[in-house]
């Protein structure tokens, strides 16, 4: 006998993340940061929350990725679900980062800068 379904918990889940994080908790979303041969890619796992909740923001070499909860799309107001703020290192191109979502998980790639070097030119002087 079942007394709860499937359909109601899959919509009851965020409204149970909403009232943990207004009575003072933030959800902990499963995050981890892989180094790659080409970069490095960060995984935030969030099975609940679907692509439009997430936003990545980047202001000068900090990445701050965060999940909102909406319940409506014409909403206004939105409750914080978790942030998450990492300082970039210098070898990143911050100007290829690339986001993802897929399966519940968010996916930043940020690859390497072109670490190859090359002869500047000496101009003679006047």
């Amino acid at each position: 006998m079942k007394l709860i379904s499937r359909e109601f918990i899959r919509t009851i889940a965020p409204q149970l993340d909403l009232l943990n994080t207004i009575g003072g908790g933030v959800a902990q979303p499963k995050l981890h940061v892989n180094k790659r041969p080409k970069g490095v890619v960060l995984h935030v796992a969030m099975p609940s929350v679907p692509a439009e909740s997430f936003h990545v923001v980047l202001k000068d070499s900090q990445l701050t990725v965060y999940g909102e909860y909406k319940h409506g799309p014409e909403d206004r107001l939105a409750a914080p679900l978790f942030v998450q703020t990492l300082d970039l290192p210098r070898n990143l191109d911050l100007a290829s980062i690339n986001a993802s979502h897929e399966n519940g998980e968010l996916r930043v790639a940020i690859p390497f800068r072109d670490a190859t070097s090359r002869e500047i030119d000496i101009q003679p002087g006047s």
